[in-house]
C-alpha cells in the first residue's frame, strides 16, 4: 500500500554543491523528481543517487525499476524532511564550482550609482516610492508598532518556549523550541535568496526600511529543521546549532510550555502539516 498526499510537501534539497527548499508533489514520479533536480544540483538524472533522510531515522533509498512509473507517493515524504542528491559519476566528472566568495565581484560606488538616471534608486525617487514616500515614515512606524503589540499580547520574549504556527494550518507541531532573540535584522539586505514566505528577504537589493527594522523572533529549534545557526550575513543574532535557527514574524510564534518532542509518542497532531 503506497503512501500519497494530495498537496505539495516542501523538502530541503541537499547535495555537494547546493542546498536549497523545494515543494514536491508526491505524484510525480521518481524521473520526474530527478528531472528537476537537475537545474538545482546540477547532477544528471542518470548520475543521482537519491535518499530521503527523516528525523531520527536511518535514510531510505529513493529507487525503483521503473522510475518512469513509480510515485513519490510510495515513501514517507513529510515536511521539511531532506533528500541528498549524490553525484555517482567519477571525481573527474563531475561538477565542480569555485566558492561564490572568492571570485571577484564589481561593486559600484554607493555616489556613484545615486547620479545615475537609469537606476532603480531614480525611479523610486521621480514616483516617490519606498523612503522617498513623504508618508512612508508614518506608515512604518504604524506597522513597527503594531508589531510590538502582537509580542506583548503572545507573551513573546527571550528564554521563552515556543512553537511555530503554519502560515496554511493552525499549527506546526514538529518545530518547536526556544525564543533567543527579540529585534530587527539590519543585515538582511545581502545575504542570499530564500523563497518561503515566513524568512527574511535577502536578495542583494536594499530592503525597505519596514523589512529590516521590523522585529523578527529568533529562534533556536530543538531538531535540525532550521535555516541557520542564528547567524545572517556574518551577523551573529543568537547562537544557535547548525540549521537549527530561524527567524520568523511575530505571527508565526505560539508561546508556551512546549516540551521538547517525543518521537515515540503520538500526541494526535499527524505528519502532513504544510508551510508556504
Amino acid at each position: 500500500m503506497s503512501l500519497q498526499t494530495a498537496a505539495d510537501i516542501p523538502l530541503q534539497i541537499t547535495s555537494e554543491n547546493a542546498s536549497a527548499e523545494r515543494r514536491v508533489t508526491p505524484s510525480w514520479t521518481v524521473a520526474q523528481l530527478k528531472t528537476k533536480l537537475e537545474p538545482v544540483t546540477g547532477i544528471p538524472p542518470s548520475a543521482q543517487k537519491l535518499v530521503l533522510k527523516l528525523p531520527d531515522q536511518n535514510g531510505v533509498v529513493l529507487e525503483a525499476e521503473d522510475e518512469e512509473s513509480v510515485r513519490l507517493g510510495r515513501w514517507p515524504l513529510q515536511p521539511y524532511a531532506e533528500i541528498i542528491v549524490t553525484d555517482t559519476r567519477p571525481p573527474a566528472a563531475r561538477l565542480h564550482l569555485p566558492d561564490p566568495t572568492s571570485v571577484p565581484k564589481y561593486t559600484m560606488p554607493a555616489s556613484e550609482y545615486a547620479t545615475r538616471s537609469d537606476s532603480v534608486l531614480a525611479w523610486k525617487k521621480a514616483n516617490k516610492l519606498g523612503r522617498f514616500d513623504p508618508h512612508a515614515a508614518d506608515a512604518e512606524a504604524v506597522k513597527k508598532e503594531a508589531a510590538e503589540r502582537e509580542i506583548a499580547e503572545r507573551g513573546i520574549a527571550p528564554g521563552k518556549r515556543c512553537r511555530l504556527i503554519s502560515s496554511t494550518t493552525d499549527t506546526d507541531s514538529t518545530r518547536r523550541g526556544t525564543i533567543l532573540y527579540i529585534g530587527p535584522l539590519p543585515s538582511i539586505s545581502h545575504a542570499q535568496t530564500f523563497p518561503p514566505s515566513d524568512t527574511p528577504k535577502t536578495d542583494n537589493s536594499t530592503p525597505t526600511s519596514t523589512q529590516s527594522q521590523l522585529p523578527w523572533i529568533g529562534i533556536s529549534l530543538d531538531e535540525p529543521l532550521g535555516r541557520n545557526d542564528g547567524t545572517l550575513n556574518g551577523t551573529k543574532y543568537f547562537d544557535s546549532k547548525p540549521k537549527h535557527g530561524i527567524f520568523v514574524r511575530p505571527e508565526r510564534v505560539d508561546v508556551g510550555d512546549w516540551p521538547v518532542l517525543d518521537e515515540f509518542a503520538d500526541d494526535g497532531d499527524g505528519g502532513d502539516m504544510e508551510e508556504i
